[in-house]
């Protein structure tokens, strides 16, 4: 124990040493902590019961819909979609400085973004083939390729968005908000189709990415403002739900007539704002403890490896759920009915077991995040993390 605590302190110093003086690292830690706010807010709200030999999805907000306060928490895309805008504004800003065609930056943006993928997709095809041709039942297989599928929507997403960069980057958030606004009204106040609902999947997400990217410009530097957005934002979201109809839950509930989230409604959209405006608001503290350098190098672990978490954590958490019905007996809160505080109890205690899961996944996967030919590790404080240099850490 002593020595792994020596190896992590020396790894720990050495990205701290290597770290750019001039990085921001509040931008790093807020992208960590969105990622690490959707894996844990998957692993508690998506539950695979077994039933009549199979496995079917449901949540536990289904169930107990007065735990929608944990979707508050844990939904944390907004401020995913906010770092993605700062930092793509920044990055496109200083790409034509340095005299970096459009083509370039992009392409290298996107790569970063899809390289895993493939091995997502390469595996989960086999599975599935294996599974049916094994006599697995079709509604098990779609389920469990549903939940590693769905995920990728917001790659998608972020990719246009992302490559829209040079597009978007001086647009408010404003003119995206009254886009949502005027989809809602048409949708739920004027009886228009439901497949308007898919624009807001765009606009939707647009407001965190250009508030983002407003950011980038230094327009969000007064705390003051950043109060009023907080304020204002958690008001209209409060009152959206209270009077206007929209679900307490920020995230899709099974059975419900209408998800905040697929597609974002004008609910959704306020509420990112005001948990953007929270998350603009704890900069100065995130950065005084990213001066830590055991607390960095946790960020710029979790940031090197950021898209093989995201894609692999639902087959992490379906791997256990499958190895735990060689059991004979079910296994409260990976196999039985999320209905209960008993269950709550039980999948908090699964947890551990899904993240030593994740980091199988991430030990035999996150090779396919890295750019083709990047540097081995040469660098001594990096040797306790296999594959991994310090200069590809603080480059992430």
């Amino acid at each position: 124990m002593r020595e792994l605590r020596a190896r992590w302190s020396a790894l720990a110093a050495g990205i701290d040493a290597a770290t750019p003086a001039g990085r921001d690292r509040a931008v790093d830690a807020l992208r960590a902590l969105a990622i690490l706010g959707v894996v844990l807010g998957h692993w508690l709200v998506t539950s695979l019961t077994a039933a009549d030999g199979g496995l079917h999805g449901t949540s536990p907000l289904a169930h107990m819909p007065w735990l929608a306060p944990v979707s508050w928490v844990f939904q944390t895309l907004a401020v995913f979609f906010l770092v993605g805008g700062h930092v793509a504004a920044l990055g496109y800003a200083s790409a034509r400085e340095r005299g970096i065609t459009y083509g370039a930056w992009v392409g290298q943006r996107l790569g970063r973004l899809f390289r895993p993928v493939a091995a997502v997709l390469v595996l989960w095809t086999v599975v599935a083939g294996g599974m049916l041709v094994g006599g697995a039942e079709f509604d098990t297989v779609r389920t469990l390729v549903k939940l590693v599928l769905s995920p990728l929507w917001f790659l998608l997403v972020f990719a246009a968005l992302t490559a829209s960069t040079p597009l978007v980057a001086r647009l408010g958030p404003v003119w995206p908000a009254a886009v949502v606004a005027g989809v809602d009204l048409w949708r739920f106040g004027l009886g228009g189709p439901e497949w308007i609902g898919w624009v807001n999947v765009a606009a939707g997400w647009l407001v965190p990415f250009t508030l983002g990217a407003a950011w980038s410009r230094g327009a969000l530097a007064r705390r003051g403002r950043l109060l009023l957005l907080v304020g204002v934002a958690a008001a209209a979201t409060a009152a959206l739900v209270l009077w206007g109809g929209y679900p307490a839950s920020m995230v899709g509930v099974p059975g419900a007539a209408v998800s905040n989230l697929n597609p974002p409604t004008l609910a959704a959209v306020a509420f990112g704002l005001a948990q953007c405006g929270l998350a603009l608001l704890a900069r100065d503290r995130l950065a005084r403890l990213m001066r830590r350098p055991a607390a960095w190098a946790k960020v710029a672990l979790v940031n090197l490896s950021a898209m093989t978490i995201f894609l692999w954590h639902q087959t992490a958490m379906m791997a256990v759920t499958a190895l735990g019905l060689l059991v004979p007996a079910r296994l409260p809160g990976l196999h039985t009915a999320p209905d209960s505080v008993g269950w709550i109890v039980a999948r908090v205690g699964w947890l551990p077991v899904f993240a030593a899961a994740l980091g199988l996944c991430w030990a035999a996967f996150r090779t396919h995040e890295q750019a083709r030919g990047s540097r081995p590790a040469t660098v001594t404080a990096a040797r306790s993390v296999p594959g991994t240099s310090v200069e590809e850490i603080t480059h992430a």
